[in-house]
Order: C-alpha cells, then sequence, then structure tokens
C-alpha cells in the first residue's frame, strides 16, 4: 500500500512540476509578445505626431501661399 502512495506523489508532484514550467514558459512567451507590440504601438504612434506636425505645417504653408496669391492680385490691380 505504501507503494502506491509514493506512485501518486510522484505523480501529482511530476504533474505539478510540469504545470508550473508550462506556466513559466507561457507567461515568458507573452511578455516577449507584449514587448513586440509596445514596439509596433510606439512606431505607430511616432507616426501619427509626424503626420500630424506635417499637416500643420501644410496647412500654414496653405495660409501662406493665400496670402502672397492675395497680395499679388492687390499688385496686379494698382497697375
Amino acid at each position: 500500500m505504501a507503494t502506491e502512495i509514493i506512485v501518486a506523489l510522484i505523480a501529482a508532484g511530476g504533474g505539478l512540476l510540469g504545470s508550473l514550467i508550462g506556466m513559466n514558459k507561457s507567461a515568458s512567451v507573452m511578455d516577449y509578445r507584449l514587448g513586440q507590440l509596445e514596439k509596433k504601438v510606439d512606431k505607430h504612434n511616432e507616426l501619427v505626431e509626424r503626420t500630424y506636425e506635417l499637416e500643420e505645417q501644410a496647412a500654414v504653408h496653405e495660409e501662406k501661399i493665400k496670402v502672397a496669391n492675395h497680395r499679388i492680385d492687390d499688385l496686379e490691380k494698382g497697375r
């Protein structure tokens, strides 16, 4: 009877050890994938910020062009 208990304890210990190793490996893979996702999100956010800045610069340039065209029109009408 003692051998059955010992075998059961060894089997339970092996199952527990296997579960712990699997959970640890799964957590490390999840951390790696989360890190990669964070890098991609950072790149995307940087791209959005640069696009926003470019749109602001384009709006400023468009306004300058409008002002220049208006001044040209005024000069042509003044002749």
